[in-house]
């Protein structure tokens, strides 16, 4: 099945084309979000004829995202879970939890805005991309831990060992303009 893009889809193309799409891709996801229109002639003459509504339209949200994803630059989230021994967590942190973590922070993010492909099971610090638009999106440093001490030594050991790869990094590149 053949449809015109209304925005920018991630892999598949930008507002404007003519994409060919798997028919269940195109009627379970594409035409009920208004992501795209199928490329009939009919549809193809409105497109055009609303496509600097489109454009502008898209370049307002876009700049809101650009402008929220300034603000949410460097964002860390702490998630005290019950773990075992081992380190896997007993539950799971989902796209969800870190979807509300977020939200009480002050930004309106929906879950289907956090990419993560499963849930995070260990302890650990992961960071997670978060999609504000289809052309903007931030990445989240997410942390799970035990208790919030524990997820205080965690960043402090990191903050440590970010230190550690800089100094060895500038001993090289010293060393490289010495030879």
């Amino acid at each position: 099945m053949e449809v015109i893009l209304l925005e920018r889809v991630e892999n598949l193309g930008h507002m404007g084309e003519v994409v060919k799409v798997k028919a269940g891709f195109a009627r379970n996801f594409l035409l009920p979000r208004k992501k795209a229109l199928r490329a009939t002639k009919e549809n193809m003459a409105f497109f055009e004829a609303q496509r600097v509504q489109l454009e502008a339209n898209n370049l307002k949200r876009k700049e809101e995202a650009q402008h929220v994803a300034a603000k949410m630059d460097g964002l860390a989230l702490v998630m005290v879970r019950q773990a075992g021994e081992a380190g896997h967590l007993y539950g799971s942190v989902s796209a969800r939890d870190i979807a509300d973590a977020i939200t009480e922070q002050g930004f309106k993010i929906e879950r289907s805005q956090v990419n993560l492909d499963q849930p995070l099971k260990m302890l650990g610090q992961k960071s997670i991309k978060v999609s504000l638009h289809p052309e903007v999106s931030v990445l989240v440093s997410v942390t799970v831990a035990r208790s919030m001490e524990e997820a205080a030594r965690e960043a402090k050991a990191s903050v440590e060992a970010a230190i550690m790869a800089a100094e060895v990094v500038h001993e090289e590149e010293a060393e490289a303009e010495e030879a």
